[in-house]
């Protein structure tokens, strides 16, 4: 009597499960997932999460020829886990309302900090990568527009008393960078 093919194929399936760890006992080990939350995620919680207000000061450039002062409300809360940071923010004042949310997150693969930006401006998501570079966490991206390419850079710093102070900067076309925004906070 000839065995079926799926008979076959259980066996293989089970001398497999069976014999890997054994062949590549250390694979089995390294494959194990980190603790939880990371430790990225941890630094960045202490720092973020909590409500803040916030003020938005926003230089004379042609996107604000008249330059302008926002106030804000920024929400930040752990995500599942504790390994993600969810943030909503709005703002309001003579720059225009603003409306958006923010998911931050370490990628251990690329050893960075990913933050996916949605606002109520923009289609999509900006996807920004991030480091710490002395006292400051920095986050980048680069924008392809018709005819254009953008980088944006924006440098968080973390002061005494639960304050933050924020800037994000700009360059079209490899031109030097120009201040879009600052950011003050103070947390509730």
């Amino acid at each position: 009597m000839r065995p079926t093919r799926l008979a076959v194929l259980v066996a293989v399936v089970l001398l497999a499960s069976v014999a890997v760890p054994f062949l590549c006992p250390a694979t089995a080990q390294e494959q194990q997932p980190p603790a939880l939350p990371l430790p990225e995620m941890q630094r960045l919680a202490k720092l973020y999460t909590g409500t803040w207000n916030y003020t938005e000061t926003y230089p004379k450039s042609p996107m604000t020829p008249n330059g302008g002062t926002n106030t804000g409300v920024y929400t930040c809360q752990l995500g599942p886990g504790g390994n993600s940071i969810f943030n909503h923010f709005h703002s309001k004042g003579a720059v225009g309302e603003f409306d958006g949310a923010m998911i931050m997150t370490w990628d251990p693969q690329a050893q960075a900090y990913k933050a996916y930006a949605f606002g109520d401006s923009f289609p999509g998501a900006l996807v920004e990568t991030g480091q710490w570079e002395g006292d400051a966490l920095v986050f980048r991206t680069e924008l392809s527009l018709p005819g254009k390419k953008l980088m944006l850079r924006n440098s968080t710093r973390f002061l005494e008393g639960g304050r933050i102070s924020s800037d994000e900067y700009s360059s079209a076309d490899g031109k030097p960078e120009t201040l879009v925004v600052h950011v003050d906070a103070v947390r509730k």
